[in-house]
């Protein structure tokens, strides 16, 4: 039976769950959704998202989600791109994108009548179909986003992904988990998905608030709760008088992926709840690739884990070869507990990225002695400065340890001398004071002189979506405007 739902003070069985779900995939397929077609969804996280995907589950329809922060332009690609039939979509953004959305779809808006229409719907009651899961649209490094679309799983694949989502996401049966990460994200959706279907309780939250996270934690005894770099960062400045008050001795697995975790915030992590965070490597392309235990934390810093699950990895050099341990290169992949994938109405940008049945999303990386992954930075983000290749993940993690600092980027701008020079954008904890010669004074005490920003800019934020992924390509795009871009 589906896990048991608690939505802020909403309780729902898995019997409620399976039933709703039953109604709403009998209306899907009422409204024409055939075995394979794909339903969008631009919701923010509520009781309705998690219908629609146990729904689509039972239609064997995919589900694509949509940024809600996405406008017009944004929101009209993916919905024309993905040919979704239906759109599921709250009040408030549809009257953003309403004149994106393309004819014929039916859209059906999400509001305090949505429980009483689902209920009026026939329940599903043709031969089983198989399950597709969600249709993720990548996050679009180079030009426009791509339309993940996976097969259907085989009996030994499905096998071998509990095995994955155990090792990667910390899921397992009979487990009580916390989600408050937005379900438009990959892993957020893998998440939801694998804690419904194998899971006791799922606790679902609209957004992320430290300490409430803290106060759900205890009160629901959470065993596994999903969490992204920037949400630790927002719970390690709880005054330890705060954090103290709450009993988190029920938690046993902290699951991050998405965005790389500083070595220093992942040892204040473990220093404070114990053995429990395990950083993940995964794309939507490749699933989830290696986990980084906690028991390797202090041995392996900076590490993005091993490989789990049958994964193999290989590093190539831009003409293919497979380079030895601690070289850097391009990222290569493949999970044999995931079915095959293409990209959309775009088989050859599928074929570019493959090299002998692995996949690369363009990441940059190494492999030590002993098998672990190091992650430097994605290749669009590496930046060549006088010839010497310097990854701006490196220095991002030393700038988001410095006192006063509260969040940074660092990204290649255009130079005359040296084709491109760093320049890093930082953001002040409230009332801190920050100067651009203090960070880079502090910056040249920690790491080499040529990896030290020639330009710091003080910032009053940066643009993150809701799940901490950095929009690095908008400030990058803000220092090469006007320039043609030769490197």
């Amino acid at each position: 039976m589906t896990s048991a739902l608690a939505f802020g003070t909403l309780r729902r069985s898995g019997a409620e769950l399976d039933a709703r779900a039953a109604h709403l995939a009998g209306g899907l397929c009422a409204l024409g959704i055939a075995e394979g077609d794909v339903v969008a969804v631009m919701l923010r996280n509520s009781p309705a998202f998690v219908d629609i995907i146990q729904a689509c589950r039972i239609a064997g329809a995919y589900y694509c989600q949509i940024n809600w922060h996405f406008k017009r332009d944004e929101a009209g690609f993916i919905l024309n791109d993905c040919g979704a039939r239906i759109l599921f979509v709250d009040a408030d953004l549809r009257t953003t994108i309403a004149d994106a959305i393309p004819p014929g779809v039916t859209v059906i808006i999400v509001d305090d009548g949505f429980d009483a229409w689902l209920g009026s719907l026939p329940r599903f009651d043709g031969p089983p179909r198989r399950p597709r899961g969600h249709m993720a649209y990548t996050s679009g490094t180079t030009g426009r986003p791509k339309g993940v679309r996976r097969q259907p799983a085989s009996a030994e694949q499905l096998r071998l992904a509990a095995q994955v989502m155990k090792e990667a996401l910390g899921i397992y049966p009979g487990v009580r988990s916390l989600l408050s990460a937005p379900l438009y994200h990959s892993a957020p959706s893998s998440f939801a998905q694998q804690s419904l279907l194998q899971g006791e309780l799922f606790v679902l939250e609209r957004s992320f608030d430290a300490e409430a996270t803290l106060a759900l934690i205890e009160g629901h005894r959470i065993e596994t709760v999903y969490l992204v770099p920037v949400m630790y960062v927002r719970l390690l400045r709880l005054p330890d008088e705060l954090r103290s008050r709450y009993d988190l001795s029920s938690l046993s697995f902290v699951a991050s992926t998405g965005s790389p975790c500083a070595p220093e915030i992942k040892r204040a992590m473990i220093d404070w709840l114990g053995p429990v965070i395990h950083e993940a490597y995964a794309s939507s392309e490749t699933g989830y690739i290696t986990v980084m235990r906690p028991e390797d934390a202090a041995h392996k810093p900076g590490s993005a884990g091993c490989a789990i699950g049958g994964a193999r990895i290989r590093i190539c050099d831009t003409s293919g070869r497979a380079l030895p341990a601690g070289e850097v290169g391009t990222i290569y992949a493949h999970q044999p507990a995931y079915s095959d994938f293409t990209y959309h109405g775009n088989e050859a940008a599928r074929r570019a990225i493959d090299r002998d049945g692995l996949a690369s999303v363009g990441d940059m990386g190494y492999l030590d002695a002993d098998g672990f992954l190091y992650v430097c930075d994605r290749a669009s983000d590496m930046v060549i400065s006088g010839g010497v290749n310097i990854y701006p993940a490196e220095i991002e993690h030393v700038l988001v340890t410095l006192p006063g600092v509260a969040d940074c980027a660092v990204v290649g701008i255009p130079d005359e001398e040296f084709g491109e020079s760093l320049a890093a954008q930082v953001v002040a904890e409230p009332g801190a004071r920050l100067s651009a010669d203090a960070v880079r004074s502090a910056l040249a005490e920690r790491i080499a002189g040529y990896k030290v920003p020639r330009r710091i800019d003080i910032v009053e934020a940066l643009p993150r979506d809701d799940n901490g992924k950095l929009q690095k390509r908008r400030i990058r795009d803000a220092y090469w405007q006007g320039r043609e871009r030769r490197i």
